[in-house]
């Protein structure tokens, strides 16, 4: 079987591709990438979310390198992946994490992190790739014979919570006036978010605070649809705010105190806001799927903007090139400038948490104020389009990269890299680009007026 690496690792269904089979041949690739590229003296940390299989195809994979000759650091518990990621910083170590982030219970994935603690680039999991299936002899002595490493069981928490002591004002937070209601969805986050603010006395209730490899018969997807629960519960409690991240901890989900979803977009650019009075300087990086409403918000604050393809691993690279003070994806990823260029679920609610505290104020009342601040209010919508092959959307694409309008509206700017973004104006957009897994086009529409979005809609593009 043919692995490949996607925008965040290789994932696939457990028992399926995922198999011990394969679990072997992308750890071998991996080792050899280290050894090639660092040597033995490398430490390896390895963690995992609570996916069934996760701990068990974990422990496998300490095995291998072990006998290969590495050092390995052994999560002695369920950790979130910016938590193993943070250590791999500190550490100057590489980091394998196993899980599949929000995708469904039958999923299970690998993710390697680099020692600079961001998602691995292009050019890394390529390589990676291009181990798969190549000898690897290991670390050997002068006799030729295999010097075996070593497995040491560790907590990565401590340095993690070190480190957010340093970056998050915690003492901001104990004078928050709501209700924090913290949804556990099952994931990697129970144990560290809610220990955190346990830690730091500050009061919470909690939601499915147990972990489940089934998610509840949901998805650990901090999206409306599996945050019902959580909505309700933040309905009705009065004055409270909801808080809940993804499997592994990477992404977030906030719900407002009226119940309501706070997109990903728009905690972006309410953060972007805050930290900016706070004396954060730099630009905001994002990706060309996020929304317009953090351009208009940085060219207000005289933020420079820079726009990188889909994917964290795209934005984590433009924050170790630049200075940066947050950078974030729509799909609900985000860090900041002291952290790691990796997205973190955990610091993301702590810093909302933080922004309400400070101002005293609600948080759909910081959504408010953050849209009169812009001037504008933008409306979405996505349309999914299933064609039959790769080819077909390569020819779709090549056949509309030159267009100059779209219904009445002329095309002001083209975009292509990653699919094609073409601007109606500063207020309106369109993204075609393909989906990562399977063979779909899909278009995102954003501008300022629900009309205008219902006609761009009825426009024949592909």
């Amino acid at each position: 079987m043919d692995i490949k690496f996607g925008t965040d690792g290789w994932r696939a269904v457990l028992g399926k591709d995922f198999t011990e089979a394969n679990v072997q041949r992308v750890t071998l690739a991996i080792g050899k990438y280290i050894a090639d590229n660092f040597g033995f003296s490398k430490p390896v940390l390895i963690g995992y979310d609570p996916r069934n299989k996760a701990a068990e195809f974990s422990l496998l994979c300490a095995e291998i390198l072990k006998n290969k000759g590495f050092n390995v650091f052994y999560s002695s518990r369920v950790v979130p992946t910016p938590v193993l990621a943070y250590n791999a910083l500190v550490q100057n170590a590489c980091a394998v994490m196993f899980t599949a982030s929000h995708n469904p219970p039958e999923y299970l994935g690998m993710k390697f992190i680099p020692d600079y603690a961001g998602p691995a680039t292009s050019d890394i999991t390529d390589e990676i790739v291009s181990n798969i299936d190549k000898p690897f002899e290991g670390k050997l002595n002068n006799e030729n014979k295999n010097i075996l490493g070593s497995i040491h069981k560790i907590d990565f928490a401590p340095k993690y919570y070190e480190h957010l002591n340093k970056i998050i004002d915690f003492d901001t937070i104990k004078n928050f006036k709501e209700n924090i209601i913290f949804d556990g969805l099952y994931s990697a986050s129970i144990g560290y978010f809610d220990d955190i603010l346990t830690q730091h006395k500050i009061p919470f209730t909690s939601l499915h605070l147990y972990h489940d490899i089934e998610f509840g018969g949901g998805m650990p997807d901090p999206k409306p649809r599996f945050l019902k629960e959580l909505i309700e519960e933040v309905k009705k409690t009065p004055a409270s705010i909801g808080l809940a991240n993804d499997g592994d901890a990477d992404r977030f989900g906030v719900i407002n105190e009226k119940g309501e979803y706070v997109s990903p977009n728009e905690i972006i650019a309410i953060l972007l806001r805050y930290l900016k009075f706070k004396g954060y300087k730099g630009a905001v990086v994002k990706t060309v799927g996020s929304s317009l409403l953090i351009d208009i918000v940085a060219e207000k604050l005289g933020v420079n903007v820079i726009e990188t393809a889909v994917g964290f691993k795209h934005v984590g690279e433009a924050m170790r090139k630049n200075k940066v003070i947050i950078g974030g994806e729509e799909s609900g990823g985000l860090s900041i400038s002291g952290h790691i260029p990796e997205k973190d679920g955990i610091l993301a609610n702590l810093l909302i948490l933080e922004a309400v505290s400070y101002c005293q104020k609600p948080l759909y009342q910081l959504q408010k104020e953050l849209y009169n601040f812009a001037g504008v209010k933008f409306y979405t919508d996505r349309v999914d389009i299933k064609l039959d092959s790769k080819d077909e959307i390569d020819r779709i694409l090549d056949g509309i990269k030159n267009l100059n309008s779209v219904g009445e509206y002329e095309i002001t700017n083209t975009d292509t890299k990653d699919g094609i973004k073409f601007m109606l104006g500063d207020k309106t957009k369109i993204l075609v680009r393909p989906s990562g897994t399977e063979p779909l086009l899909r278009i995102y529409y954003e501008t300022d007026s629900m009309d205008k979005l219902e006609y761009l809609k009825q426009v024949q593009i592909v």
